[in-house]
């Protein structure tokens, strides 16, 4: 494993200790607004790792929020009984990117549950694709999580399923460049090395929506192999 990668790999599982904590201490929970559990994931971070930067804004969404996509700016809402919410954090520990993204039911709806989790066996059988590939293109990618979309019954909510993760400030992601992303004007092999000839390394992210239910899903890691 490469210098970088071993970085984005030791970033992510402080990531996902972060996530742990919030569901340890029920940061998440009905009565409170996007906005107001944002504020404490961010104190929580501080707490256990000093963080203040964030590569890209944090995401704290719940109910039909959760049909929006990144670029989006919903109004804040408050989380309901019941409700479903999913957060996007882009963490920097020690100038290295993680961006995580976990998706936490609250109640016992059968519904909500069951897009909780068919987005991690998505994002599990994506990643596996990848990895059988010896060349694939974004386009290809994104392509085939809408297909495993529509298969599980759902309907893939995001303009990309993912993008490049580096070295903080890692190769500028130019809104205009869809080479940076998984993305279906992407047509470049997303094992091409980037301008100084290094490997470049992504993150996958499944977005399920129902349009119908209002609701979505949200699951994002680094595209690795995973156990």
């Amino acid at each position: 494993m490469s210098h970088e990668l071993t970085q984005l790999v030791e970033a992510e599982k402080k990531a996902s200790e972060l996530f742990k904590e919030i569901e340890n201490r029920d940061i998440i929970c009905a009565g409170r607004t996007e906005k107001e559990i944002n504020q404490s994931i961010y104190d929580l971070a501080f707490e256990m790792f000093k963080i203040k930067k964030y590569w890209h804004k944090r995401i704290v969404r719940s109910g039909p929020n959760t049909l929006f996509p990144y670029d989006e700016n919903p109004k804040n809402l408050i989380v309901e009984k019941d409700d479903i919410v999913f957060l996007d954090f882009g963490p920097i520990f020690e100038e290295w990117e993680a961006d995580y993204g976990r998706t936490y039911v609250l109640g016992n709806d059968s519904f909500k549950k069951k897009l909780a989790n068919d987005i991690e066996i998505a994002w599990r059988k994506a990643n596996v694709f990848y990895h059988s590939k010896d060349a694939i293109s974004g386009c290809e990618m994104y392509n085939y999580c809408c297909k495993l979309a529509k298969s599980m019954g759902w309907e893939f909510g995001g303009q990309i399923a993912g993008h490049l993760i580096g070295h903080f400030p890692h190769e500028k992601l130019e809104k205009e460049n869809k080479t940076n992303y998984i993305h279906p004007d992407n047509l470049i092999d997303m094992n091409t090395p980037d301008k100084k000839g290094n490997t470049r390394h992504w993150i996958l992210e499944i977005h399920f929506v129902d349009r119908e239910r209002q609701i979505g899903g949200f699951f994002e890691q680094l595209l690795i192999p995973v156990s």
